[in-house]
């Protein structure tokens, strides 16, 4: 099969239309379908099939997918077999990275790689949410993106997926609250609050979401905000409560805030890479999969609480 072919109709699966396909591979959009065409014929097979105003993939296409997945990871592999003959990883690796993981690891990150000559990181901060990876994956060399841990696991088959971080989620309450005083809060004793969240579908959304039917407690959101900086100014100022990652929220002498576990709950997000099979091959991806791992085992060391 011809590897462009193959390359096309992967872009296709990753991106879920012509047109986008199109732009990522720098091309038209009657090139890609030509492409698509041609390759259905090689096989002998359809491919793809109308699925109301667009196209899909079909039962065959899909399991092409994963194996052309296979195909280009060997490349991928074999082209960076030649770079290991070089003295040391090099090139551009593009880096995709929610907001609060960035704030995190993003600065110790760039420092830890600044003194290899030649490799360069190109990060971007997204604004993700899980349907999302797939197609950032596309166009990005390493994704670092997030989860509620209750929520279904990536599509391995498609993805690399890497384990970097269980974070957990705590309640962030202004100095003074009634309950700050307490080692840990029971979520009913928060039914009565009003609750800053982020916009559903987003991975805290999620959590508070999961929390509701384990506990049969339904959280009052009156603001949704992304931005965990406004959301801590905003509880602070006395505006309401939310739910915060422990490791990035703001809890030092002046910050108006306090963070308390839930009691007899576990609430957290999974912070995880996700990446294209093969992609970890390359040294200069994998100099910068090992400087992750390096800087959040040296961030994690917060108390539990």
């Amino acid at each position: 099969m011809d590897i462009n072919r193959l390359r096309t109709l992967r872009e296709f699966a990753d991106r879920g239309s012509v047109t986008a396909a199109a732009r990522a591979l720098h091309c038209t959009p009657s090139a890609v379908s030509q492409q698509l065409r041609a390759l259905q014929t090689e096989v002998g097979l359809p491919l793809i099939e109308p699925a109301g105003r667009g196209l899909r993939l079909t039962d065959a296409g899909r399991a092409l997918v994963a194996r052309a997945d296979e195909v280009l990871a060997a490349l991928a592999r074999a082209e960076s077999e030649l770079d290991t003959y070089r003295s040391a990883p090099k090139g551009r690796v593009r880096l995709a990275i929610f907001q609060s993981a960035a704030l995190m690891v993003l600065p110790g990150l760039l420092s830890r790689v600044a003194g290899i000559d030649g490799l360069e990181i190109d990060a971007r901060d997204v604004d993700m949410t899980p349907p999302q990876v797939p197609g950032l994956v596309a166009d990005y060399d390493i994704v670092v993106t997030h989860r509620d841990e209750h929520a279904a696991p990536f599509d391995s088959e498609r993805l690399e997926i890497r384990p970097l971080l269980r974070e957990p989620l705590d309640v962030a309450l202004p100095v003074g609250h009634r309950l700050a005083g307490k080692e840990r809060v029971e979520l009913a004793e928060l039914a009565g609050e009003k609750w800053i969240g982020v916009a559903s579908g987003f991975p805290v959304d999620d959590v508070l979401h999961s929390l509701t039917i384990r506990t049969g407690v339904r959280p009052v959101v009156v603001q949704r905000i992304n931005d965990f900086s406004v959301t801590e100014a905003l509880v602070a100022a006395g505006h309401g409560i939310a739910l915060l990652p422990r490791y990035t929220m703001d809890t030092s002498p002046g910050s108006g805030l306090v963070r308390r576990p839930l009691a007899g709950l576990r609430a957290a997000r999974l912070v995880e890479i996700a990446m294209r099979h093969g992609a970890s091959s390359r040294p200069a991806v994998a100099t910068v999969l090992d400087a992750l791992r390096a800087e959040v085992d040296g961030l994690v060391s917060v108390p539990a609480g």
